[in-house]
């Protein structure tokens, strides 16, 4: 009972978040109502039982990405008032048209109200998927097909770092 009421609250918490991110006017109170976004689904993650996928959300999305957007804004000082008016534009009323038509489109698909019964009678199927027991048996174990990937991307990535700084030293 006690999921359902911290589900149905961060729901309420991220569809508010949501509307003001688009609503807002102001760049900097957008990127923040979106990190409040980001944030509920890290905690949704953290409902289903998939810690590690709840971790990396706020360290990659709510960390790393949302750095970048602020600092995108800052960089073309998005905060002027001239640059955030837009006159003679057809955006709201098509968002508002394409928003009620998905809405309509799900309450009549039934996903807003009703779960699959498969889930919800075998939970322990979803637990190990997020998990970082689960992740690390996805990559490192021999017998996964993930093994090999994995390691080649990391060396790759070592590269790529290894060449920007040889680079970087360079020019100064």
């Amino acid at each position: 009972m006690a999921t359902v009421i911290a589900f149905w609250v961060l729901a309420i918490i991220s569809i508010v978040a949501s509307i003001s991110m688009v609503v807002t006017k102001n760049p900097v109170r957008s990127a923040l109502a979106l990190v409040g976004t980001f944030i509920c689904v890290a905690a949704f993650y953290i409902l289903l039982s998939a810690q590690f996928i709840a971790a990396v959300q706020v360290i990659v999305y709510a960390g790393a990405i949302m750095v970048l957007f602020l600092f995108v804004i800052m960089l073309l000082n998005l905060g002027a008032p001239g640059t955030l008016r837009e006159r003679g534009s057809l955006q709201p009323l098509v968002a508002s048209g394409l928003g009620v038509c998905f809405f309509v489109a799900l309450v009549l698909s039934g996903s807003l109200v009703s779960l699959p019964q498969a889930a919800a009678a075998r939970p322990e199927v979803f637990e190990p998927l997020g998990t970082v027991r689960g992740v690390g048996i996805n990559l490192f174990d021999p017998k996964q097909p993930w093994l090999f990937p994995f390691e080649a991307t990391s060396i790759l990535l070592l590269v790529a770092v290894v060449g920007a700084i040889i680079m970087a030293k360079r020019k100064v």
